[in-house]
Parts: C-alpha cells; structure tokens; sequence
C-alpha cells in the first residue's frame, strides 16, 4: 500500500485519472459479472422448468399461463405470446402468408429474448481488450513523469529511478487484473448464452410447427 500511495502522491492528474479509470472500468466488470450471473443461473434454470411443463399443458393459453408463472427472465415468454399473436387486418404483416407472419413474429420475439441476455458482452470485451491498454498508457506517462522530476533535480542515481518506476509498472499490473476477470466472464457467459439460445430457438422451431398444424386442421 505505501508503493501505492507513494505513487498516488507523487503522479500528476494524468496518472491518477488513469488509476482512477482503471478502478471504475474494475468495479463496473465485477458488478456485472455477478449481475450476468445470477440472470444467466435463472433463465437456464427457468427453460430447463418452464419448456416441459408448456408442453404438458392442455392449451396454448394454459401453457402460456404455465410458461408466465416460471419464466422469471422474460425470454419464454415473448415467444409463446409471438404464437399465438394475430396480425392486424390491413397491415402488411397481415397481408403476407401465414407461416410467414409466424416465422417473423418468433423471429423477433427470439431476438428480444436475446439481447436480454447477451446484454453487458460488450462492456466485459471492452473492458477486457482494453484495461491493459490503459494499464501500460499508465506506466509509460508514470515513468516519463518521474524520469522529468529525478531529471530536474539535478542528480540521477539508480536508487532515485527504480522507485519511481516501480511504482509506475504498477499500472500495467492493476490494467492485467482488471483484464482478465473481465475476459474470462466473457467467455464463460459466453457459453451459458449459446446454451440458452440453443434451447430457445429449438422451442421458437416446435411452436412454430406446433400453430401450422393447428392451422391446417391436424
């Protein structure tokens, strides 16, 4: 902590507003790190629950009921409302064929479920390609800001640089730490998502074919 604040006291506003950059792109990875989490655990939780008991209902508005009762997350939802929505007489939605209308209604119910959950990807890949980035702009503007100060006093002695320049590696360290946890987030979030739209997009598939059956009287 003293190679820290010795740092802190003697950088300029440059250097700390780096450090400080770096601690809110920190904190804002680990708020949505565990906020991602905690989604992602109950809408995997919730398809695993809320497909089988649709498929067990005696209707679609029971389903619909069913599927309303256990999807916490709001990503079922959209596409069992998606079946069973009407176009409006006179629209050009309306006036295209009735498998079509189908597909593009769970098309973009599919869409919106899934931008709930890839939602924050981007901010844990910015944060992840670029805190290192910052981490070493840091460093570099550290030890040239030291290196001026140990130059204006007039005597430059081993002992006078490796403090100074320690104290500015320490930047790119704090941009690696940041980094990674936001990295590896990504890609485990990343998984869970593919994993999730798998099984929604094979539900969005067998509701469609579902409401075309039903359309042609079997």
């Amino acid at each position: 902590m003293g190679g820290l604040g010795d740092f802190w006291a003697h950088t300029d506003g440059v250097g700390r507003g780096v450090a400080l950059t770096l601690l809110s792109m920190s904190i804002a990875a680990w708020v949505l790190v565990f906020w991602k989490g905690w989604v992602l655990r109950r809408a995997a939780r919730d398809i695993t629950q809320a497909v089988p008991a649709f498929w067990d209902a005696a209707s679609l508005e029971d389903g619909q009921a069913r599927v309303q009762a256990l999807d916490r997350e709001q990503v079922l939802l959209p596409l069992v409302a998606a079946a069973s929505a009407k176009a409006v007489a006179g629209t050009l939605q309306a006036g295209g064929q009735l498998d079509a209308q189908l597909t593009r209604r769970l098309r973009d119910a599919l869409h919106r479920s899934m931008a709930h959950l890839q939602w924050g990807q981007v901010l844990l890949a910015s944060v992840g390609s670029t805190a290192p980035f910052v981490g070493l702009f840091g460093t570099v503007w550290g030890i040239y800001h030291a290196l001026v100060a140990i130059s204006a006093a007039g005597s430059i002695t081993i002992e006078k640089v490796a403090g100074p320049v320690g104290e500015s590696l320490v930047m790119t360290a704090a941009g690696i730490a940041v980094a990674i946890p936001a990295v590896l987030a990504y890609n485990v979030f990343g998984k869970g998502i593919a994993a999730c739209e798998a099984e929604l997009e094979g539900f969005a598939h067998d509701l469609r074919q579902m409401v075309l059956d039903e359309l042609r009287g079997r």
